[in-house]
Protein backbone atom coordinates (compact mmCIF):
# COMPACT_ATOMS: atom_id res chain seq x y z
CA UNK A 1 0.00 0.00 0.00
CA UNK A 2 2.58 2.62 -1.26
CA UNK A 3 0.71 5.20 -2.35
CA UNK A 4 -1.19 5.61 0.93
CA UNK A 5 -0.52 8.75 2.49
CA UNK A 6 1.66 8.56 5.65
CA UNK A 7 -0.14 10.79 7.83
CA UNK A 8 -3.07 8.44 7.44
CA UNK A 9 -4.15 4.61 7.29
CA UNK A 10 -6.73 5.63 4.29
CA UNK A 11 -6.15 5.47 0.31
CA UNK A 12 -5.44 9.48 -0.78
CA UNK A 13 -7.39 8.18 -3.79
CA UNK A 14 -5.19 11.39 -5.65
CA UNK A 15 -2.70 8.83 -5.70
CA UNK A 16 -3.77 6.62 -8.05
CA UNK A 17 -4.14 7.17 -11.96
CA UNK A 18 -7.44 5.44 -13.48
CA UNK A 19 -5.74 1.68 -13.18
CA UNK A 20 -4.96 2.30 -9.88
CA UNK A 21 -8.40 3.53 -8.55
CA UNK A 22 -10.07 0.79 -10.25
CA UNK A 23 -7.66 -1.69 -8.64
CA UNK A 24 -8.79 0.05 -5.16
CA UNK A 25 -12.04 -0.21 -5.60
CA UNK A 26 -12.07 -3.97 -6.61
CA UNK A 27 -9.73 -4.33 -3.33
CA UNK A 28 -13.50 -2.65 -1.38
CA UNK A 29 -15.33 -5.58 -3.46
CA UNK A 30 -16.41 -2.65 -5.89
CA UNK A 31 -17.46 -2.40 -9.51
CA UNK A 32 -14.12 -0.62 -11.72
CA UNK A 33 -17.04 1.68 -13.30
CA UNK A 34 -17.37 3.26 -9.58
CA UNK A 35 -13.91 3.87 -9.56
CA UNK A 36 -14.71 6.28 -13.09
CA UNK A 37 -17.64 8.11 -11.50
CA UNK A 38 -15.50 9.10 -8.36
CA UNK A 39 -12.77 9.87 -10.59
CA UNK A 40 -14.98 12.29 -12.39
CA UNK A 41 -16.39 13.97 -9.47
CA UNK A 42 -12.60 14.86 -7.76
CA UNK A 43 -11.20 16.12 -11.52
CA UNK A 44 -14.15 17.98 -12.98
CA UNK A 45 -15.76 19.04 -10.10
CA UNK A 46 -12.88 19.69 -7.80
CA UNK A 47 -15.25 18.01 -4.82
CA UNK A 48 -13.21 16.31 -2.01
CA UNK A 49 -15.95 15.37 0.47
CA UNK A 50 -18.01 11.77 -0.71
CA UNK A 51 -21.17 12.82 0.33
CA UNK A 52 -21.75 15.67 -2.32
CA UNK A 53 -21.06 12.82 -5.09
CA UNK A 54 -24.72 12.17 -5.43
CA UNK A 55 -24.81 9.89 -8.30
CA UNK A 56 -22.66 6.89 -5.92
CA UNK A 57 -24.42 4.60 -3.82
CA UNK A 58 -25.11 5.60 0.11
CA UNK A 59 -23.51 2.42 0.59
CA UNK A 60 -20.53 2.93 -1.41
CA UNK A 61 -20.32 6.32 0.00
CA UNK A 62 -19.96 5.29 3.79
CA UNK A 63 -17.04 2.66 2.61
CA UNK A 64 -15.18 4.88 1.02
CA UNK A 65 -15.57 7.69 3.82
CA UNK A 66 -14.32 4.68 6.07
CA UNK A 67 -11.29 3.57 3.26
CA UNK A 68 -10.37 6.38 1.12
CA UNK A 69 -9.67 10.31 1.40
CA UNK A 70 -9.25 13.07 -0.96
CA UNK A 71 -6.74 15.49 0.37
CA UNK A 72 -4.61 17.64 -1.91
CA UNK A 73 -1.81 19.70 -0.68
CA UNK A 74 -2.43 22.61 2.10
CA UNK A 75 -2.37 26.41 0.62
CA UNK A 76 0.12 28.17 2.80
CA UNK A 77 -0.11 31.75 0.73
CA UNK A 78 -0.75 32.82 -2.94
CA UNK A 79 0.71 35.90 -4.21
CA UNK A 80 -0.29 37.35 -7.64
CA UNK A 81 1.84 39.06 -9.73
CA UNK A 82 1.30 42.45 -11.48
CA UNK A 83 0.88 40.32 -15.49
CA UNK A 84 -1.53 37.58 -13.39
CA UNK A 85 1.12 35.04 -12.57
CA UNK A 86 -0.24 33.27 -9.56
CA UNK A 87 1.80 31.30 -7.52
CA UNK A 88 0.85 29.20 -4.48
CA UNK A 89 3.25 28.10 -1.68
CA UNK A 90 2.10 24.65 -0.69
CA UNK A 91 2.58 22.60 2.80
CA UNK A 92 4.48 19.24 2.90
CA UNK A 93 4.88 16.62 5.34
CA UNK A 94 7.96 17.71 7.80
CA UNK A 95 7.82 21.15 7.50
CA UNK A 96 8.80 21.73 4.00
CA UNK A 97 7.14 23.70 1.27
CA UNK A 98 7.09 23.17 -2.88
CA UNK A 99 5.77 26.36 -5.24
CA UNK A 100 3.48 25.81 -7.94
CA UNK A 101 2.71 29.07 -10.50
CA UNK A 102 0.02 29.39 -13.26
CA UNK A 103 0.83 31.58 -16.11
CA UNK A 104 -1.96 33.07 -17.97
CA UNK A 105 -1.73 33.72 -21.40
CA UNK A 106 -4.33 34.95 -24.32
CA UNK A 107 -4.26 31.78 -25.85
CA UNK A 108 -3.33 29.10 -23.11
CA UNK A 109 -2.47 28.64 -19.50
CA UNK A 110 0.43 26.72 -18.44
CA UNK A 111 0.86 25.47 -14.75
CA UNK A 112 4.31 25.00 -13.91
CA UNK A 113 4.60 21.86 -11.37
CA UNK A 114 6.95 20.52 -8.98
CA UNK A 115 8.10 17.06 -8.84
CA UNK A 116 10.34 17.18 -5.93
CA UNK A 117 11.09 19.16 -2.40
CA UNK A 118 14.60 21.23 -3.67
CA UNK A 119 16.31 19.37 -6.15
CA UNK A 120 20.00 17.35 -5.77
CA UNK A 121 21.26 18.20 -8.93
CA UNK A 122 22.77 21.53 -8.37
CA UNK A 123 23.09 23.36 -11.22
CA UNK A 124 24.70 26.62 -10.60
CA UNK A 125 22.26 28.91 -11.85
CA UNK A 126 19.23 28.11 -9.98
CA UNK A 127 17.68 29.30 -7.05
CA UNK A 128 15.78 26.22 -6.13
CA UNK A 129 19.21 23.91 -6.49
CA UNK A 130 20.54 26.33 -3.88
CA UNK A 131 17.77 25.36 -1.19
CA UNK A 132 19.29 21.78 -1.21
CA UNK A 133 16.89 18.51 -1.22
CA UNK A 134 14.49 17.16 0.87
CA UNK A 135 12.56 14.24 -1.09
CA UNK A 136 10.67 12.94 -3.75
CA UNK A 137 6.88 13.96 -4.05
CA UNK A 138 4.15 11.38 -4.41
CA UNK A 139 2.32 11.38 -7.09
CA UNK A 140 -0.96 12.82 -4.73
CA UNK A 141 1.49 16.02 -4.19
CA UNK A 142 2.09 16.25 -8.31
CA UNK A 143 -1.41 16.00 -9.12
CA UNK A 144 -2.60 17.79 -6.08
CA UNK A 145 -0.95 21.24 -7.69
CA UNK A 146 -2.84 20.49 -10.71
CA UNK A 147 -6.44 20.08 -8.55
CA UNK A 148 -5.24 23.23 -6.29
CA UNK A 149 -4.86 25.59 -9.70
CA UNK A 150 -7.55 24.10 -11.23
CA UNK A 151 -9.98 24.52 -8.37
CA UNK A 152 -9.13 28.15 -8.21
CA UNK A 153 -9.29 28.78 -11.39
CA UNK A 154 -12.81 27.46 -11.64
CA UNK A 155 -11.16 24.98 -14.54
CA UNK A 156 -13.59 22.62 -15.93
CA UNK A 157 -12.12 20.39 -18.69
CA UNK A 158 -13.69 19.52 -21.85
CA UNK A 159 -15.54 23.18 -21.28
CA UNK A 160 -14.42 26.10 -19.41
CA UNK A 161 -10.72 24.97 -19.75
CA UNK A 162 -8.43 28.18 -18.11
CA UNK A 163 -5.84 24.99 -17.93
CA UNK A 164 -4.66 24.20 -21.18
CA UNK A 165 -0.74 23.17 -20.43
CA UNK A 166 1.21 21.44 -17.56
CA UNK A 167 4.83 21.87 -17.76
CA UNK A 168 7.16 19.34 -15.41
CA UNK A 169 9.14 22.46 -15.09
CA UNK A 170 9.10 23.35 -11.11
CA UNK A 171 11.15 22.59 -8.26
CA UNK A 172 13.22 19.14 -9.17
CA UNK A 173 14.28 16.87 -11.21
CA UNK A 174 10.78 15.10 -12.76
CA UNK A 175 13.41 12.09 -13.82
CA UNK A 176 14.32 11.22 -10.50
CA UNK A 177 10.98 10.97 -9.29
CA UNK A 178 9.81 8.63 -12.18
CA UNK A 179 6.78 6.41 -11.11
CA UNK A 180 5.27 9.01 -9.39
CA UNK A 181 5.30 11.94 -12.20
CA UNK A 182 4.59 9.52 -14.75
CA UNK A 183 1.60 8.46 -12.70
CA UNK A 184 0.37 11.86 -12.45
CA UNK A 185 1.16 12.75 -15.69
CA UNK A 186 -1.24 10.14 -16.60
CA UNK A 187 -4.00 11.74 -15.15
CA UNK A 188 -3.27 14.84 -16.74
CA UNK A 189 -4.32 13.49 -20.02
CA UNK A 190 -7.03 10.83 -19.13
CA UNK A 191 -9.94 12.44 -19.99
CA UNK A 192 -11.37 11.63 -16.83
CA UNK A 193 -9.00 13.37 -15.32
CA UNK A 194 -8.14 17.13 -16.85
CA UNK A 195 -8.51 15.53 -19.68
CA UNK A 196 -5.03 17.50 -21.65
CA UNK A 197 -3.95 16.74 -24.68
CA UNK A 198 -0.23 14.66 -24.84
CA UNK A 199 1.48 17.04 -26.66
CA UNK A 200 0.01 19.63 -23.52
CA UNK A 201 2.31 17.70 -21.32
CA UNK A 202 5.51 18.77 -21.48
CA UNK A 203 8.66 16.52 -18.89
CA UNK A 204 12.11 18.97 -18.36
CA UNK A 205 14.78 16.99 -17.43
CA UNK A 206 18.72 18.29 -17.03
CA UNK A 207 19.02 15.29 -19.20
CA UNK A 208 19.38 11.60 -17.37
CA UNK A 209 19.68 9.91 -20.16
CA UNK A 210 18.47 6.62 -19.09
CA UNK A 211 15.44 7.58 -18.07
CA UNK A 212 14.62 9.73 -21.44
CA UNK A 213 14.70 6.28 -22.84
CA UNK A 214 12.40 5.00 -20.08
CA UNK A 215 9.80 7.67 -20.16
CA UNK A 216 10.04 7.50 -24.03
CA UNK A 217 8.27 3.50 -23.35
CA UNK A 218 6.17 3.86 -21.34
CA UNK A 219 4.58 7.68 -21.80
CA UNK A 220 3.76 10.21 -24.43
CA UNK A 221 4.97 13.27 -23.47
CA UNK A 222 6.42 16.76 -25.08
CA UNK A 223 9.61 16.85 -23.58
CA UNK A 224 12.09 19.41 -22.84
CA UNK A 225 15.73 19.59 -21.71
CA UNK A 226 17.45 22.28 -19.66
CA UNK A 227 20.82 22.30 -21.58
CA UNK A 228 22.07 26.24 -21.60
CA UNK A 229 25.40 25.48 -22.79
CA UNK A 230 26.79 24.30 -26.58
CA UNK A 231 29.85 22.35 -25.72
CA UNK A 232 30.44 19.85 -22.60
CA UNK A 233 33.43 22.28 -20.89
CA UNK A 234 30.36 25.00 -19.86
CA UNK A 235 27.73 22.95 -19.80
CA UNK A 236 29.38 20.94 -17.01
CA UNK A 237 30.61 24.02 -15.00
CA UNK A 238 26.13 25.17 -15.31
CA UNK A 239 24.92 21.94 -14.84
CA UNK A 240 26.87 19.38 -12.98
CA UNK A 241 25.10 16.35 -14.13
CA UNK A 242 26.99 16.74 -17.92
CA UNK A 243 29.98 15.30 -16.10
CA UNK A 244 28.18 11.59 -16.29
CA UNK A 245 26.07 12.07 -19.27
CA UNK A 246 27.24 14.46 -21.97
CA UNK A 247 25.97 16.24 -24.44
CA UNK A 248 26.72 13.91 -27.42
CA UNK A 249 24.51 10.57 -25.13
CA UNK A 250 21.93 13.46 -24.47
CA UNK A 251 21.32 14.34 -27.75
CA UNK A 252 21.00 10.54 -28.74
CA UNK A 253 18.60 9.48 -26.14
CA UNK A 254 16.84 12.92 -27.49
CA UNK A 255 17.09 11.66 -31.20
CA UNK A 256 15.71 7.67 -29.60
CA UNK A 257 12.31 9.60 -27.89
CA UNK A 258 11.56 11.74 -30.98
CA UNK A 259 12.01 8.51 -33.34
CA UNK A 260 9.39 7.02 -31.23
CA UNK A 261 6.23 9.46 -32.34
CA UNK A 262 5.59 11.17 -35.19
CA UNK A 263 6.04 15.28 -36.05
CA UNK A 264 8.37 15.37 -32.63
CA UNK A 265 9.86 17.95 -32.03
CA UNK A 266 12.48 18.64 -28.73
CA UNK A 267 12.30 21.81 -26.67
CA UNK A 268 15.93 22.97 -25.27
CA UNK A 269 15.95 25.08 -22.88
CA UNK A 270 18.98 27.44 -22.66
CA UNK A 271 19.19 30.83 -19.84
CA UNK A 272 21.40 33.62 -21.22
CA UNK A 273 24.14 33.87 -18.71
CA UNK A 274 26.15 37.25 -19.62
CA UNK A 275 29.51 36.79 -20.51
CA UNK A 276 28.79 33.12 -20.29
CA UNK A 277 26.95 31.12 -22.26
CA UNK A 278 25.60 34.32 -24.61
CA UNK A 279 28.65 35.15 -27.24
CA UNK A 280 28.29 34.60 -31.22
CA UNK A 281 30.51 31.74 -31.01
CA UNK A 282 28.34 29.75 -28.77
CA UNK A 283 25.35 30.07 -30.91
CA UNK A 284 27.54 28.87 -34.29
CA UNK A 285 28.02 25.76 -31.60
CA UNK A 286 24.50 25.51 -30.94
CA UNK A 287 23.18 25.69 -34.59
CA UNK A 288 25.39 22.06 -35.11
CA UNK A 289 24.25 20.43 -32.13
CA UNK A 290 20.18 21.31 -33.38
CA UNK A 291 21.09 20.39 -36.86
CA UNK A 292 21.26 16.67 -35.78
CA UNK A 293 17.51 16.11 -34.76
CA UNK A 294 13.98 17.57 -34.88
CA UNK A 295 14.21 20.54 -32.75
CA UNK A 296 13.56 24.11 -31.36
CA UNK A 297 15.34 26.80 -28.86
CA UNK A 298 13.50 28.67 -26.36
CA UNK A 299 15.85 31.18 -24.96
CA UNK A 300 15.32 32.01 -21.64
CA UNK A 301 16.60 35.67 -19.75
CA UNK A 302 18.27 34.60 -16.95
CA UNK A 303 16.13 35.50 -13.04
CA UNK A 304 18.62 36.71 -10.71
CA UNK A 305 18.71 35.98 -7.11
CA UNK A 306 20.07 36.56 -3.63
CA UNK A 307 23.64 35.25 -4.06
CA UNK A 308 23.85 34.65 -7.32
CA UNK A 309 27.17 34.80 -9.47
CA UNK A 310 25.03 35.61 -12.77
CA UNK A 311 23.82 38.52 -14.09
CA UNK A 312 21.01 38.51 -17.05
CA UNK A 313 22.31 38.76 -20.45
CA UNK A 314 21.89 42.33 -22.16
CA UNK A 315 18.46 42.34 -23.96
CA UNK A 316 20.91 43.38 -27.45
CA UNK A 317 22.72 40.13 -26.96
CA UNK A 318 19.87 38.12 -26.69
CA UNK A 319 18.22 39.14 -29.89
CA UNK A 320 21.30 39.14 -31.49
CA UNK A 321 21.97 34.96 -30.36
CA UNK A 322 18.30 34.33 -31.10
CA UNK A 323 19.31 36.24 -34.72
CA UNK A 324 22.10 34.25 -35.68
CA UNK A 325 20.17 30.74 -34.79
CA UNK A 326 17.02 31.73 -36.66
CA UNK A 327 19.04 32.76 -39.75
CA UNK A 328 20.52 29.21 -39.29
CA UNK A 329 17.38 27.52 -39.67
CA UNK A 330 16.63 27.13 -36.08
CA UNK A 331 13.05 27.72 -34.59
CA UNK A 332 14.10 29.86 -32.13
CA UNK A 333 12.36 31.91 -29.22
CA UNK A 334 12.43 34.26 -26.36
CA UNK A 335 11.13 33.03 -23.57
CA UNK A 336 8.79 36.59 -21.88
CA UNK A 337 9.94 36.65 -18.33
CA UNK A 338 6.74 36.49 -16.34
CA UNK A 339 6.47 36.90 -12.62
CA UNK A 340 9.59 37.93 -11.75
CA UNK A 341 7.99 40.35 -9.44
CA UNK A 342 6.59 37.60 -6.99
CA UNK A 343 9.88 35.45 -7.66
CA UNK A 344 7.46 32.54 -9.90
CA UNK A 345 10.09 33.17 -12.45
CA UNK A 346 12.12 30.68 -14.35
CA UNK A 347 14.58 29.17 -11.92
CA UNK A 348 13.13 31.56 -9.14
CA UNK A 349 11.00 28.85 -7.47
CA UNK A 350 12.12 28.48 -3.50
CA UNK A 351 9.32 27.24 -1.34
CA UNK A 352 10.19 26.14 2.01
CA UNK A 353 12.96 22.88 1.82
CA UNK A 354 13.87 21.18 5.13
CA UNK A 355 17.83 20.40 3.68
CA UNK A 356 18.78 16.69 4.21
CA UNK A 357 22.17 18.03 2.05
CA UNK A 358 24.37 20.61 3.23
CA UNK A 359 23.65 22.91 0.17
CA UNK A 360 21.42 25.35 2.22
CA UNK A 361 24.15 25.97 4.65
CA UNK A 362 27.33 25.87 1.98
CA UNK A 363 25.44 28.53 -0.16
CA UNK A 364 24.80 31.10 2.90
CA UNK A 365 28.49 30.30 3.51
CA UNK A 366 29.55 31.51 0.50
CA UNK A 367 27.67 34.21 -0.20
CA UNK A 368 28.60 35.68 3.34
CA UNK A 369 32.23 35.47 2.10
CA UNK A 370 31.40 36.86 -0.69
CA UNK A 371 29.89 40.09 0.79
CA UNK A 372 32.92 40.37 3.38
CA UNK A 373 35.33 40.35 0.14
CA UNK A 374 33.03 42.69 -1.64
CA UNK A 375 33.58 45.29 1.82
Amino acid sequence: MSAVDQRSSKFNLLDYDRQGLRDVFAQLGEKPYRAEQVMKWIYHRHVTDFAAMTDVGRALRDKLEAACEIVPPKTMFEKQSADATHKWLLGMDGGSAIETVFIPESTRGTLCVSSQIGCGLNCTFCSTGTQGFNRNLSAAEIIGQVFVAAKHLGNVPHRQRKLTNVVMMGMGEPLLNFDNVVRAMSVMRDDLGFGLANKRVTLSTAGLVPMIDKLGEVADVSLAVSLHAPNDELRTQLVPLNKKYPIAELLGACQRYAARRQRTTITFEYTMLKGINDRPEHARQLIKLMRQLPSKVNLIPFNTFAGTQYERSDEGDIRDFQTILLDAGVLTMVRRTRGDDIDAACGQLKGQVVDRTRRQADFRRRVEEGAKHAA
